[in-house]
Protein backbone atom coordinates (compact mmCIF):
# COMPACT_ATOMS: atom_id res chain seq x y z
CA UNK A 1 0.00 0.00 0.00
CA UNK A 2 1.48 3.68 -0.68
CA UNK A 3 0.52 6.13 1.55
CA UNK A 4 1.98 8.80 0.27
CA UNK A 5 0.54 11.73 -2.30
CA UNK A 6 2.22 14.68 -3.58
CA UNK A 7 0.38 17.92 -3.46
CA UNK A 8 0.84 21.12 -4.94
CA UNK A 9 4.30 21.30 -6.20
CA UNK A 10 5.47 17.74 -5.72
CA UNK A 11 5.28 18.80 -1.42
CA UNK A 12 3.99 15.43 0.11
CA UNK A 13 0.69 15.59 1.12
CA UNK A 14 -0.15 14.19 4.92
CA UNK A 15 -2.90 13.91 7.49
CA UNK A 16 -1.80 14.97 11.05
CA UNK A 17 -4.40 13.23 13.56
CA UNK A 18 -3.65 13.21 17.62
CA UNK A 19 -1.25 10.30 18.17
CA UNK A 20 -1.60 10.38 21.40
CA UNK A 21 -5.54 9.65 21.46
CA UNK A 22 -6.28 6.12 21.02
CA UNK A 23 -10.06 6.88 19.59
CA UNK A 24 -8.20 9.25 16.42
CA UNK A 25 -5.35 6.09 16.43
CA UNK A 26 -8.20 3.47 16.37
CA UNK A 27 -10.26 5.66 14.02
CA UNK A 28 -7.30 6.39 11.44
CA UNK A 29 -5.86 3.13 11.13
CA UNK A 30 -9.88 1.71 10.66
CA UNK A 31 -9.78 3.63 7.65
CA UNK A 32 -6.12 2.94 6.64
CA UNK A 33 -7.14 -0.44 6.56
CA UNK A 34 -10.61 -0.55 4.89
CA UNK A 35 -10.32 2.36 2.42
CA UNK A 36 -5.96 1.89 1.66
CA UNK A 37 -5.80 6.07 1.18
CA UNK A 38 -2.68 7.11 -0.87
CA UNK A 39 -2.09 10.23 1.68
CA UNK A 40 -0.34 9.01 5.13
CA UNK A 41 -2.10 9.51 7.88
CA UNK A 42 0.39 9.94 10.74
CA UNK A 43 0.40 11.62 14.39
CA UNK A 44 0.79 15.61 14.78
CA UNK A 45 3.63 14.80 17.40
CA UNK A 46 5.78 13.41 14.72
CA UNK A 47 6.41 15.94 12.42
CA UNK A 48 8.61 18.29 12.71
CA UNK A 49 8.04 21.08 15.13
CA UNK A 50 8.47 23.73 12.30
CA UNK A 51 5.12 22.75 10.71
CA UNK A 52 3.01 21.54 13.79
CA UNK A 53 3.92 24.66 16.14
CA UNK A 54 1.84 27.50 14.36
CA UNK A 55 -1.32 25.26 14.35
CA UNK A 56 -1.11 23.83 17.91
CA UNK A 57 -4.46 25.07 19.30
CA UNK A 58 -6.14 23.58 15.30
CA UNK A 59 -4.09 19.82 15.84
CA UNK A 60 -5.73 19.36 19.76
CA UNK A 61 -9.23 20.11 17.94
CA UNK A 62 -9.19 18.42 14.57
CA UNK A 63 -7.26 16.55 12.14
CA UNK A 64 -5.48 18.79 9.65
CA UNK A 65 -4.20 18.22 6.17
CA UNK A 66 -0.79 19.69 5.43
CA UNK A 67 -0.32 20.22 1.45
CA UNK A 68 3.84 20.41 2.09
CA UNK A 69 4.22 23.32 4.75
CA UNK A 70 0.71 24.75 4.42
CA UNK A 71 -2.54 23.68 5.83
CA UNK A 72 -5.05 22.57 2.95
CA UNK A 73 -8.19 21.46 5.39
CA UNK A 74 -9.59 20.61 8.93
CA UNK A 75 -11.76 18.23 10.14
CA UNK A 76 -14.25 16.55 8.36
CA UNK A 77 -12.66 18.29 4.55
CA UNK A 78 -9.94 16.88 5.70
CA UNK A 79 -11.34 13.63 6.50
CA UNK A 80 -12.90 14.15 2.62
CA UNK A 81 -9.47 14.30 1.46
CA UNK A 82 -8.23 11.38 3.13
CA UNK A 83 -10.87 9.36 2.18
CA UNK A 84 -10.85 10.87 -1.41
CA UNK A 85 -7.23 9.39 -1.88
CA UNK A 86 -8.90 5.50 -1.85
CA UNK A 87 -7.73 3.10 -3.52
CA UNK A 88 -11.70 1.93 -3.36
CA UNK A 89 -14.29 3.80 -5.85
CA UNK A 90 -16.34 3.12 -2.75
CA UNK A 91 -14.40 5.27 -0.14
CA UNK A 92 -13.50 7.99 -2.78
CA UNK A 93 -17.72 8.89 -2.77
CA UNK A 94 -17.83 9.40 0.81
CA UNK A 95 -14.81 11.62 0.14
CA UNK A 96 -17.00 13.48 -2.42
CA UNK A 97 -20.45 12.87 -0.35
CA UNK A 98 -18.97 14.70 2.59
CA UNK A 99 -18.15 17.43 0.51
CA UNK A 100 -21.63 17.94 -0.78
CA UNK A 101 -23.18 21.24 0.50
CA UNK A 102 -26.22 19.74 2.24
CA UNK A 103 -24.28 17.60 3.69
CA UNK A 104 -21.33 19.76 5.15
CA UNK A 105 -23.25 21.08 7.85
CA UNK A 106 -24.18 17.71 9.81
CA UNK A 107 -20.76 16.29 8.74
CA UNK A 108 -19.06 19.41 10.86
CA UNK A 109 -21.69 19.19 14.02
CA UNK A 110 -21.35 15.19 14.09
CA UNK A 111 -17.22 15.65 13.92
CA UNK A 112 -17.36 18.97 16.75
CA UNK A 113 -18.87 16.44 18.73
CA UNK A 114 -17.32 13.29 18.13
CA UNK A 115 -14.13 15.48 18.52
CA UNK A 116 -15.25 16.97 21.81
CA UNK A 117 -16.30 13.30 22.90
CA UNK A 118 -13.55 11.26 21.90
CA UNK A 119 -12.25 10.25 25.59
CA UNK A 120 -15.51 8.67 25.61
CA UNK A 121 -15.44 6.95 22.31
CA UNK A 122 -14.21 3.12 22.13
CA UNK A 123 -10.52 3.48 22.45
CA UNK A 124 -10.78 6.90 24.09
CA UNK A 125 -9.07 7.62 27.25
CA UNK A 126 -8.65 11.20 29.48
CA UNK A 127 -5.57 11.57 27.18
CA UNK A 128 -8.29 11.88 24.31
CA UNK A 129 -10.05 14.85 25.97
CA UNK A 130 -9.49 18.05 23.66
CA UNK A 131 -8.69 20.93 25.64
CA UNK A 132 -11.35 23.03 26.84
CA UNK A 133 -11.04 26.69 25.52
CA UNK A 134 -9.60 29.32 27.85
CA UNK A 135 -12.06 31.82 28.93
Amino acid sequence: MNNSVTGEAGRRTVLAFDGDCGFCQAAVRQIQLWASPRIAAVAWQTLPPELTEPHLERLDREVLLFDGDRVRAGGVPALAGLLGSSTARTYRGVGRFLRLPLIRPAAHLIYRWVARNRQRMPGGTAACAAPRPHH
